[in-house]
């Protein structure tokens, strides 16, 4: 049943046949192997390496659970990520799939919130960079940049200048192409990952379970708490949903990609805070920008094995920049392709076959934003983006399979929709645990974008033309 006026619904077989037109058709050359790499080159970064240190401030050791209750919540999400991805191998995430579900002022609020929870996020990383770049140059040369260039001005500094460049970086990386993109990420995700196994190693070496007593001085309420805030550190595998329309087999690839990737960052996390644990305690680690390098050099007293860390996680989360600017472009290239924003900014370059116009635009305004907030804001912003994206996404499952049962699902999520309506569920707790002002700047956002679509993405998107005509 067709729908107009405000939800008004996509065809899926239009979307998917939109993806050949010339002039805004991208190149299919990711497989499931890239995939996965971007998936845990998305989630295992900033998360482990900086939020680790506030969510053990927050729950104390009991930050385990913390973890583990966050991975909890996603993996529902990421079933239903997983039916849709290999149903509509569109670019967009969620935002194509409630285009495709819910109807276009449904997408329109879910693009828009995207477009805050990627930008932010990089943001966010860009300025984990830098504290951990800090860290490297003071274990590694006994020196580090002066406040005035690599902190915010709330911090008390002028501008983050490391966190600019980073974001630069990958801006320029994709430019030149997702091919080129997703090989330096492979290699980036071996250099983090061997890093993290040698932290591992080093700290089960060192183990001692005198800093997990108290294990929980705050109780449930600190383990809810911090999840809320460490659910950052999950951010990622709804990435890979974003690369939909550049993978080359995505009914089988995409799902793999998305469960696997979040399976394997899980495993690492948890055995990552407990041995971070076993060698500091919260207290050494909660005001750090670099925990898992302050737990080494100031819990073990391994200043040496603190900048391998460091210089990893620099590594690190210089892959989780590039993943997560690469989702924001391909949402926001989707989006314009729809004539909700300008649809001249879909334009695909020629010689890169990237969206390189708009790339360069989102990286000039994201490293700006980096330059000038704080961690902590940012963090806050994302979670709230990211978890009302999951409610979407896990209703949007159970309608699409009520109103096209008959389409073609190479995987479907198990014991639907009890599954998806935990995913709500469980993405709805953790929201309530978000302060308030986090609540007031999210509604503002999504006000400011009402009215932005009310005066121009209404009147110019591609359903309303053809509706006229």
């Amino acid at each position: 049943m067709n729908r107009a006026g405000l939800f008004a619904i996509r065809d899926v077989g239009s979307l998917v046949h939109e993806t050949s037109e010339q002039g805004t058709e991208l190149k299919k050359t990711v497989g499931v192997t890239q995939l996965t790499a971007m998936g845990v080159g998305a989630i295992i970064g900033t998360g482990i390496f900086v939020v680790i240190g506030k969510g053990s401030g927050i729950a104390g050791p009991a930050v385990v659970l913390s973890f583990v209750l966050a991975a909890v919540a996603c993996v529902f999400s990421a079933l239903s990520y997983a039916e849709l991805a290999s149903s509509i191998p569109v670019s967009g995430s969620a935002y194509t799939y409630a285009y495709a579900t819910l109807g276009e002022i449904v997408a329109w609020v879910i693009g828009w919130d995207l477009i805050l929870e990627y930008g932010v996020s990089v943001a966010g990383i860009a300025v984990g960079w830098g504290g951990n770049l800090n860290a490297f140059l003071d274990a590694a040369f006994g020196v580090t940049l002066p406040d005035a260039i690599a902190k915010s001005p709330e911090e008390g500094g002028v501008f983050n200048l490391p966190a600019v460049f980073i974001v630069l970086a990958v801006t320029l990386l994709l430019v030149r192409g997702v091919s080129e993109s997703a090989r330096a990420n492979l290699v980036m995700v071996v250099i983090k990952l061997t890093v993290l196994v040698f932290f591992l190693v080093v700290a089960f070496a060192n183990f001692s379970t005198g800093n997990f007593h108290p294990f929980a001085p705050a109780g449930t309420d600190g383990v809810t708490e911090a999840a809320a805030i460490i659910f950052f550190a999950y951010i990622g595998f709804d990435a890979v949903s974003t690369g939909s329309e550049e993978a080359r087999n995505p009914a089988r690839d995409l799902p793999w990609a998305i469960i696997g990737s979040l399976a394997i960052c899980t495993a690492f996390y948890v055995l990552t805070a407990i041995g971070a644990l076993g060698i500091a305690s919260p207290d050494q680690m909660k005001d750090s920008d670099a925990p898992l390098a302050a737990a080494l050099d100031q819990g073990a007293g391994m200043s040496w094995a603190a900048g391998i860390l460091a210089l990893g996680a620099v590594v690190a989360i210089t892959s989780v920049a590039l993943v997560i600017l690469y989702g924001q472009t391909r949402i926001f290239f989707a989006m314009c392709r729809d004539g909700l924003l300008p649809h001249r900014m879909a334009q695909v370059h020629q010689r890169y076959g990237t969206p390189a116009r708009l790339t360069v635009l989102l990286g000039v305004l994201i490293a700006l934003l980096a330059a000038l907030v704080p961690l902590g804001t940012i963090v806050e912003l994302v979670n709230i983006g990211t978890l009302f994206a999951f409610v979407l996404v896990n209703i949007g499952v159970i309608v699409l399979r009520r109103t096209r049962p008959e389409m073609p699902r190479p995987y479907r999520v198990p014991w639907s929709p009890l599954l998806p309506l935990l995913g709500v569920a469980f993405a709805v707790y953790l929201m309530s645990d978000l302060p308030l002002d986090t609540w007031i700047r999210f509604v503002v956002w999504l006000a400011i974008g009402l009215i932005i679509y009310g005066l121009y993405g209404y009147r110019n998107s591609r359903l309303r033309r053809q509706e006229a005509s």
